[in-house]
């Protein structure tokens, strides 16, 4: 997985990382095609492509549909496996219960983790007939399938389905992106632009202004807000699937006051 990431600060002190992974930039099909005439050029093959369908370390980027069709109908023609990573994406996260959905196309293989456990910790891998090669108990792990964190997965998805969270997810999100977008009005020489999908929104700010993102989360913890950096200048966004409509507002409120510290 650390040979899998596109970012070298998780790989220090791990190397050498496993041979045989290239990276394109996301959403940029003349670069993922550039990429696979390279590795055809040199005789070698493709397994598969890892991808998640937002960004969110990258900047809470989302997917574009023409793109992600594209790479579908490629994977398909070639014979090549299509990976989603819905670690951050999945169980309810973008008012969908799979980032994928919103985006029209179905991968072959996408990974789960952190939000199936709603806290506990497990992770699973989800394939179709296609990609299914794994028979019972053939392949174990620390963090899978042991019966308590099973049965914590099992009650956060009857859970979303029970309370509704998957439309939460997008009322509140909706909410929130307007209340993203009058902060950049109030301050539009910091901050440029807001997106994202449901209850995962980053903020934008721009190359021009001296702020950044882990100094402003940094602030934000003393105004009791928990939010988080994705790169360098965007602040990223993640609430609960229950959070309600006058907690977005204490979130905006409580971001407002952080900024305002920064002059």
């Amino acid at each position: 997985a650390i040979s899998a990431t596109g970012q070298s600060k998780y790989q220090k002190g791990f190397e050498p990382m496993l041979q045989g992974f290239e990276f394109f930039d996301y959403n940029n099909w003349d670069s993922f095609e550039n990429l696979t005439k390279g590795i055809k050029a040199g005789k070698k093959s493709i397994s598969a492509v890892i991808i998640e369908p937002i960004q969110g370390e990258g900047g809470v980027i989302p997917g574009e549909h023409v793109f992600f069709r594209r790479l579908r109908n490629f994977c398909t023609d070639e014979d090549i496996l299509l990976i989603l990573d819905e670690v951050q994406t999945g169980m309810g996260r973008t008012g969908n219960l799979w980032g994928y959905e919103n985006l029209g196309i179905e991968p072959d293989i996408f990974t789960t983790a952190k939000g199936l456990g709603g806290g506990h910790v497990i992770g699973a891998v989800l394939a179709t007939n296609k990609a299914s090669i794994f028979s019972k108990g053939e392949h174990a792990s620390t963090f899978g399938g042991n019966p308590f964190a099973c049965r914590a997965g099992i009650t956060v998805a009857r859970e979303i389905k029970k309370r509704n969270l998957l439309n939460n997810a997008l009322l509140r999100g909706d909410q929130l992106k307007e209340g993203l977008h009058k902060i950049i009005k109030e301050f539009p020489n910091h901050f440029i632009d807001v997106r994202g999908q449901g209850l995962l929104q980053g903020l934008v700010i721009s190359q021009n202004s001296p702020y950044k993102a882990s100094e402003i989360t940094k602030l934000a913890i003393k105004e009791k807000l928990l939010i988080l950096p994705a790169g360098d200048k965007v602040i990223r966004l993640v609430p609960p699937l229950i959070i309600k409509k006058h907690e977005i507002n204490f979130l905006l409120k409580r971001l407002k006051s952080t900024i305002k510290k920064f002059g």
